[in-house]
């Protein structure tokens, strides 16, 4: 089993036994100029730590980087990812001063989905809104963060 990720020129490759990663990797450079880094540890703001047995990946460093990036990286953590009372709605309150902000922290926050699938709901709400953001909007974005 061969399991082949491509990103712009960028290949990561993991498989079931060292024989195949060589042949596939040998047949790589057959085709491409191809440069071997050796084990996986970290790509696209995601870091790998292997075992005989898995892999662990995991975003910490990247969510705290966007923790930085929002100016929270000292905020307290909440119990839930979203407010189970509140309902947002495209109108309410006043609109953000930086929609920009909330628009990459939206998308950072898509991006963590990917190991952190029990916020995908909360991310999915907050972005609806991106066309318009509110600060409800955003005071519920805080919330996941």
């Amino acid at each position: 089993m061969a399991y082949l990720l491509l990103y712009v020129d960028d290949i990561v490759l993991a498989t079931s036994s060292d024989s195949l990663r060589t042949r596939i990797i040998t047949l790589l450079r057959s085709k491409f100029a191809m440069t071997d880094l050796g084990p996986l540890s970290y790509f696209l703001g995601i870091s790998v730590q292997r075992t005989s047995q898995h892999m662990f990946l995991s975003q910490r460093k990247y969510a705290e980087e966007v923790l930085a990036r929002a100016n929270m990286s000292s905020c307290n953590p909440s119990a839930t990812p979203v407010d189970t009372q509140a309902k947002l709605s495209a109108s309410s309150g006043p609109p953000i001063k930086d929609p920009t902000l909330y628009r990459q922290l939206a998308g950072a926050l898509q991006y963590l989905t990917f190991t952190r699938p029990d916020i995908s709901y909360a991310v999915q709400q907050i972005c609806l809104f991106m066309h318009d953001p509110r600060e409800p909007h955003f005071h519920a974005l805080k919330r996941i963060l």
